[in-house]
């Protein structure tokens, strides 16, 4: 699966408040072996809310998380952008969401509050352990939460617990090696697109070094392509240390 965050909020974009979900769903996703495809932070613009949404539902793969925007308020654009990218603009009012919303606020549910459960048509609810009003999901793999993190983090939990708890296990080798990533072009070339690799340059007092990160599914094959680093270092006497991450 190819995970994607949306975090919208102009907020964070002229700094007057500072992101605390990338790195929470990161963490989240690491702990399970997933990785991030691509984040975005966007400002509160429909019409560019619903074309990043269509990017990534262009992406058979996908699974989304998006934060902020699910409120009650004027600026609140996240749940009528979902439903024109994802419902073809159906919504409909979500009974359970309006339960919940009527059970935390009572008669103060009116006239405003209320409008937090229309959401797209025959989406899920993420529950919302601090006020009762709950986030929303669509087809099990796009989760809508709210901007607070106090709120959106345990919507990140119930729904990479429910729907992507772990992925199956990636073996991965890192060495470091004492030269520049130059010398060692020729053997990236060699590695096939479906191997997670990477080479991360280093400059330290002018002497360059590079940390080579190999992994695959496939344990053997991810030992396989790491060894052809080894040789040509052993080969061109290149001094090295495998490294832990």
């Amino acid at each position: 699966m190819n995970f994607y965050s949306v975090i919208i909020g102009t907020e964070l974009l002229n700094g007057r408040r500072k992101d605390a979900h990338f790195s929470f769903l990161n963490n989240e996703l690491l702990k399970r072996g997933w990785e991030q495809k691509a984040s975005f932070v966007i400002k509160d613009e429909p019409p560019f809310i619903e074309d990043i949404f269509r990017l990534i539902k262009n992406d058979p793969d996908a699974v989304l998380f998006c934060f902020g925007g699910i409120g009650s308020t004027p600026d609140d654009y996240t749940r009528p952008c979902a439903a024109n990218v994802f419902t073809d603009a159906k919504m409909e009012v979500n009974q359970n969401a309006l339960e919940c919303i009527v059970e935390q606020f009572g008669e103060e549910a009116y006239p405003h509050r209320i409008h937090m459960a229309d959401l797209p048509i025959n989406a899920k609810q993420l529950k919302n352990v601090v006020n009762n009003v709950p986030g929303f999901s669509l087809e099990g793999r796009y989760f809508f939460t709210p901007g607070f993190p106090s709120m959106s983090q345990s919507m990140v939990v119930e729904a990479l617990d429910t729907f992507f708890p772990k992925n199956k296990e990636k073996y991965r080798y890192f060495l470091k090696a004492d030269c520049s990533e130059n010398d060692l072009i020729g053997i990236m070339r060699k590695i096939p697109d479906h191997i997670d690799f990477s080479s991360l340059p280093q400059i330290k007092d002018n002497n360059r070094s590079v940390v080579i990160s190999v992994a695959s599914y496939d344990d053997e094959e991810a030992k396989m392509y790491f060894s052809l680093f080894e040789n040509l270092l052993i080969e061109k006497k290149i001094v090295f240390t495998l490294e832990d991450k």
